[in-house]
């Protein structure tokens, strides 16, 4: 036996007519290639991805991520997205791993600059209502997020991550459980199980006969108002004029409570609306329903469908309808409108007001997350999102009605982007 077949392994087989002495050496197991991560900070770079992007929502997409979709976002470009070259605090910071080529994850964030502090935020913001990532499925998911992390912090600089409206059920929540980040906001958001019926009749008996009776008798006393029919619009200038009247009837709901709400007063989530709603390109899934009482609107609704899923983003009517339930009628015409085309969710969104939980099955857990990085970021989430931003909401509750409304219109004026 020559010293050379004496290094196999005992248990190694002969193989009759084969030198064994050609066989000794056995290659290092090959390690298989990372993804390629990489950082889109630029609106053409955004708009580059377009296809890729749709292919990887096709493939890791789900009715949850309606707010995930491109033309979403580039319609959200357009209105919050200062143009290259443009001042402006806010830039993007959306992270791409491509696994030989193929796109297997996105997540679409914005660095912003506030002071002396940078906000890594979800891109969507303050129109999308849910935020997460894109990423195919898979054991190396949860690691593929921790590298993109580590590259996204390194290459923004950032202070502190604010990730807001995150589902419990999301793609990223686990993450950033693990990553250790600090929970600033936790509310619900009530949903309808309306796929577990075959038809609107049959969703509706569970809901007691004297909440059937009730609505019946709300809709005998708006009839006594007029004739009444239901409108339902997708794209186009009726759309876009329908949204318009949608907003105005709710400045006057918020400045009538003394609500201050930055998002609905800041006048580009106006235009943001009216363009994604007359979708003239890149449709992006949104309607809007109109309930009419002499043919003039008393309700409406904006609403975006994805996968199955339809989420009511903004419902609005007519102050001189309160006593109508106008809102409410026009919500149980939504429910009936997505049990009779089919859809299987009915999603109304966090917060977990009364009124939504009245006509909920149950709710999933929606969560703010804020993670420091620097010292700068961790006196930013303690002072500012711990102890001023939280501790106003409470404040501003507590006022009489005409102190809060004195207040909201002071912090309109303050919140509203300057040029």
């Amino acid at each position: 036996m020559s010293a050379a077949a004496r290094t196999l392994p005992r248990d190694l087989p002969q193989v009759e007519g084969q030198d064994r002495s050609a066989v000794h050496q056995f290659p290092s197991p090959v390690q298989a290639p990372r993804p390629v991560l990489d950082l889109v900070q630029t609106f053409d770079g955004f708009e580059a991805l377009d296809a890729e992007w749709s292919a990887l929502f096709e493939r890791a997409g789900t009715d949850r991520h309606l707010f995930q979709t491109f033309n979403w976002l580039w319609h959200w470009a357009n209105h919050f997205l200062p143009r290259d070259g443009d001042n402006g605090n806010v830039r993007l910071a959306i992270v791409t791993a491509r696994d030989a080529g193929r796109l297997v994850m996105i997540w679409p964030l914005v660095a912003e600059r506030s002071g002396p502090v940078t906000e890594l935020t979800w891109m969507g913001e303050p129109v999308s209502q849910y935020g997460d990532l894109l990423i195919e499925d898979g054991p190396d998911a949860l690691a593929l997020m921790r590298e993109a992390w580590a590259f996204v912090t390194r290459e923004t600089g950032a202070d502190v991550l604010r990730l807001r409206k995150v589902r419990q059920d999301s793609k990223v929540a686990p993450f950033l459980a693990e990553l250790g980040a600090t929970v600033t906001s936790d509310l619900k958001a009530p949903y309808l199980d309306i796929g577990s019926a075959p038809s609107f009749a049959e969703y509706e008996k569970r809901y007691s006969s004297g909440t059937k009776r009730n609505r019946k008798r709300q809709r005998r006393r708006l009839e006594d108002r007029g004739p009444v029919s239901l409108t339902w619009v997708e794209g186009g200038t009726e759309a876009e004029a329908l949204t318009a009247q949608a907003f105005r009837f709710k400045h006057i709901w918020l400045r009538q409570r003394g609500i201050v709400s930055p998002a609905l007063t800041d006048p580009r989530t106006a235009r943001f609306f009216a363009d994604v709603t007359r979708a003239n390109i890149r449709p992006a899934g949104c309607h809007v329903l109109a309930l009419k009482c002499n043919d003039q609107p008393v309700a409406l609704e904006i609403g975006v469908r994805c996968l199955g899923r339809s989420a009511i983003h903004i419902i609005a009517y007519d102050p001189e309808f309160e006593k109508t339930a106008a809102g409410a009628l026009l919500m149980e015409d939504s429910i009936r409108r997505s049990c009779d085309d089919g859809l299987k969710v009915f999603d109304m969104l966090a917060p977990g007001d009364g009124y939504k939980l009245e006509w909920a099955d149950d709710t999933v857990g929606v969560r703010d997350w804020a993670m420091p990085m620097t010292l700068v970021g961790r006196a930013y989430v303690t002072i500012y999102v711990g102890l001023i931003r939280n501790g106003s909401k409470r404040v501003i509750g507590a006022l009489p009605l005409g102190a809060r409304r004195v207040v909201t219109e002071m912090l309109t004026r303050w919140t509203q982007p300057k040029g």
